[in-house]
């Protein structure tokens, strides 16, 4: 099957709120409201699979509390397994676990959808595509991250362009309709690469919080994406 032209998906920006100022966490998921996010992304760190601490079940029920948009939450624990149900309870919409951080991907996966939410795969720069081939029917979204995991505002790996291209390759070969996201140094210049190697899913932080005008960044990204004349 053919690679669907850029034009044909439908282009997300999910802005990240580690990257948000959490003393003014109500005015910043309004500000993603208001600039025309379409999911709002929310990163899970254990400081064992990653080396960084950051937001539980607790946390995904306040940003379910302050918005409507889909929560888009990044699992990055290891046994991502014992976590499922919490935070699927607190109110995420996806909830996307490393193919590196577990044995029994498909159940996981299986599970996700038990719950009620969008199961999603991620994988590090240096994991290979072929590890989550055996469970393509069961992903509705494909992570490929374009830094490795752990902290915001790192440099975009150039490399990952091809990464998202196999990527796109992949799921339209398998007849998939699993989203494709792309998590790591997304900003105008990178966005667009992205993008037309196959992407339709964007999770960007500094490039939006930390944007004069984070409303228009939003904006500004998307329009990053449109097809040039």
């Amino acid at each position: 099957m053919a690679a669907r032209a850029p034009g044909a998906r439908r282009v997300r920006i999910a802005p990240s709120v580690l990257s948000a100022d959490f003393a003014r966490l109500a005015d910043e998921i309004a500000m993603c409201e208001r600039g025309g996010a379409d999911w709002i992304h929310v990163d899970v760190m254990d400081g064992q699979f990653v080396p960084n601490l950051t937001f539980g079940a607790k946390v995904i029920e306040t940003l379910r509390r302050l918005t409507a948009l889909p929560l888009d939450v990044h699992l990055m624990v290891v046994e991502p397994e014992k976590y499922l149900d919490a935070f699927a309870s607190a109110g995420a919409s996806t909830l996307t676990i490393h193919a590196e951080a577990t044995s029994h991907l498909h159940r996981h996966l299986t599970r996700i959808r038990e719950l009620g939410c969008l199961a999603g795969v991620a994988l590090n720069p240096a994991s290979s595509l072929a590890t989550v081939e055996h469970a393509i029917d069961e992903i509705d979204v494909l992570l490929v991250m374009t830094v490795n995991p752990g902290f915001g505002g790192q440099a975009f790996i150039p490399h990952s362009v091809d990464k998202v291209r196999a990527a796109r390759l992949l799921l339209d070969g398998a007849g998939s309709r699993a989203l494709l996201e792309v998590d790591g140094g997304i900003g105008h210049e990178s966005i667009a690469r992205v993008h037309a190697a196959g992407a339709d899913t964007f999770v960007a932080g500094q490039a939006i919080f930390g944007a004069p005008e984070p409303a228009a960044a939003i904006a500004a990204l998307r329009q990053r994406c449109l097809p040039t004349v």
